[in-house]
């Protein structure tokens, strides 16, 4: 567990971005079936793909050439991950959108006093973009992605350092995530996890034991207070 910061540092709430504050599985499979369109393949149904969103990009890729019968070298991986990334930094949000309750649970953890940020493993500009397309950039003290650092989740430092740039309290920080990645990052962190069962992982949410499991985020702010231990 974290060691206690002074008094004067906030409690804090770091979110995960990809199907946890946003469904964002339209937009990153409709790049993907781009790009399949391209190479003469068929395209993945939302459905089919949406669990391998939490494993990255590059899985995706390789999960829709090999659904078509088609492996991919190392190099040739490397070459669709950034055409991949230039395609779809141009339609980040023509689908997605935040999941219901997120603006009020925002609302309700910043009236508590709570500073909010984002640590995802989605680059840092396409983060920032997409979450000012959505309207909630600003809420957040700071919005680290994969490339924000030299390490990035599941390294407990990506969380630890999301942290300390937004100005919180790691001795009171909750983590919020929908993967076996976020919750890893969480119990490597020392840091208690809500986990949400909406998003992209390849097996259920309450088997890769998370602290709390939240159904909707009207349920977030009740969580947080029961895991924060500066709360009486």
């Amino acid at each position: 567990m974290p060691t206690s910061s002074p008094a004067a540092l906030p409690p804090i709430v770091v979110f995960d971005l990809d199907g946890t504050l946003a469904e964002t599985a339209g937009d990153l499979i409709g790049t993907l079936n781009v790009i399949l369109e391209r190479e003469g393949l068929p395209p993945v149904a939302v459905a089919q793909a949406r669990e391998l969103i939490g494993a990255g990009a590059r899985a995706l890729i390789q999960r829709g050439f090999a659904a078509g019968g088609r492996e991919l070298t190392p190099t040739r991986l490397d070459e669709l991950f950034r055409v991949f990334l230039a395609h779809y930094g141009q339609h980040l949000c023509d689908v997605s959108h935040l999941f219901p309750g997120v603006v009020d649970a925002l609302d309700r953890l910043e009236a508590a006093g709570y500073r909010l940020a984002v640590c995802t493993n989605k680059p840092e500009d396409h983060s920032v973009r997409l979450l000012e397309l959505l309207g909630v950039k600003d809420r957040f003290a700071a919005i680290c992605g994969r490339d924000t650092f030299p390490y990035f989740k599941p390294d407990p430092r990506h969380l630890t350092e999301t942290i300390a740039r937004a100005g919180g309290d790691p001795a009171r920080a909750v983590m919020v995530g929908d993967s076996r990645t976020d919750i890893a990052t969480a119990k490597a962190a020392g840091i208690p996890v809500v986990a949400v069962p909406f998003g992209y992982t390849d097996v259920p949410v309450e088997e890769l034991g998370p602290d709390v499991v939240i159904q909707h985020f009207e349920s977030l702010y009740e969580a947080v207070r029961r895991l924060d231990p500066g709360v009486a």
